[in-house]
């Protein structure tokens, strides 16, 4: 059994600059473009906490939740919130700065589920992860909710698919 690893060692940040090639008819940016550097940040949360190469297994949430305007800053910050076997859940929280006024808001938070791959391509074991503060810890505490959530989810769509087979649909 692999050590216990605390979820600040893979906490990691990235910092944008939104330019007008990222932006809408509005003058947000794109959703799409979000979601783009919501991956990449959790990817790289959940190597740090694997020592592992990952792939993306699901997106739980992604709730867009105020607008990231032309010239902001876009902050994400994502760490490893709890893993299970061979997958690890990345929590991701999105944050907005106008840099003339220093005003910070939270615009996006996201779960993603990630598999720890192993050189042959097949999944292999991860560490357990351990919170150190409330915000971890309240993360952590409501994973196992979240990991069955998404086992119910996949069960469902595994017996929907099923199901178009045998009816000669899908």
């Amino acid at each position: 059994m692999v050590d216990a690893k605390p979820a600040r060692l893979s906490r990691t940040v990235m910092t944008d600059l939104v330019l007008p090639g990222d932006t809408n008819h509005y003058g947000t940016i794109f959703g799409g473009r979000v979601m783009a550097h919501i991956d990449k940040v959790a990817s790289i949360a959940a190597m740090r906490h694997a020592r592992q190469s990952v792939v993306t297994a699901s997106s739980d949430s992604l709730d867009f939740l105020a607008p990231v305007r032309l010239g902001q800053a876009l902050q994400l910050e994502a760490f490893v919130t709890w893993t299970h076997h061979t997958s690890l859940e990345v929590f991701v929280k999105v944050q907005a700065e106008d840099l003339m006024t220093g005003d910070v808001r939270t615009t996006a938070t996201s779960y993603l589920t990630f598999v720890a791959i192993g050189a042959d391509g097949k999944p292999v074991p991860v560490p357990p992860v351990f919170p150190e503060t409330d915000e971890e810890r309240r993360h952590f505490e409501s994973a196992p909710l979240r990991f069955e959530m998404r086992r119910q989810r996949k069960l469902e769509r595994e017996g929907a698919r099923e199901g178009r087979e045998i009816h000669g649909s899908g």
